[in-house]
């Protein structure tokens, strides 16, 4: 369980943040995803779930502390709940599951390592972990094989670039403005300048 033990009171304000902007705009999300769906067919959801992913990846890479990733997922979850989602409470599980895939990653490392490529393999561990999670909630196992494989990989990769890939621009975007100065992201690069 996460403690406020080593967090600032500003880690804290930006996680919450964070989730509560990114809990708006996944729910605004769901429109984009229901309208490529009519046109595309059921596997536009794996095409389109890894923005999903996107604020464990941002969160971690600012924070670059235990349980950022984690908590902002469950976070945006909760936000997305408050404002009436039809999936109700369960999207707590599925911002558990999610949370805990991206912070599994960054786990590996320690926490030590937010270079692109991990914040990638972040939202590639946020795609298995929620993979897993609607293979049981939704019966996959009565799909076929071939649709299975498309619809992992295409998860996998949209965890990638719509979750990894797409975080990193946005921290970068942020980290130029200077808003993020005096955090450990701040600090790390200085050091790594210096």
């Amino acid at each position: 369980m996460l403690t406020t033990r080593g967090w600032t009171l500003r880690e804290i304000l930006i996680v919450a943040v964070l989730g509560a902007v990114f809990g708006v705009l996944y729910l605004a999300w769901v429109q984009v995803w229901l309208i490529a769906q009519a046109i595309f067919g059921a596997v536009t959801m794996d095409v389109v779930m890894g923005f999903w992913f996107i604020v464990s990846i941002i969160a971690a890479a600012i924070i670059r502390k235990p349980g950022a990733a984690l908590l902002s997922e469950v976070l945006a979850a909760l936000v997305q709940v408050l404002l009436g989602s039809p999936a109700g409470l369960l999207l707590l599980v599925t911002g558990l599951v999610q949370g805990a895939g991206a912070e599994a990653v960054f786990a590996a490392t320690r926490w030590k390592n937010y270079r692109l490529p991990v914040l990638m393999l972040a939202g590639v561990g946020a795609a298995v972990a929620s993979f897993a999670y609607t293979w049981v909630r939704f019966d996959y196992g009565a799909l076929a094989p071939g649709l299975l494989v498309t619809m992992f990989a295409l998860r996998c990769l949209s965890g990638a670039i719509l979750g990894g890939l797409a975080g990193h621009l946005v921290v970068e975007a942020l980290y130029k403005t200077g808003v993020l100065s005096g955090l450990k992201i701040d600090h790390e690069r200085r050091l790594q300048r210096a």
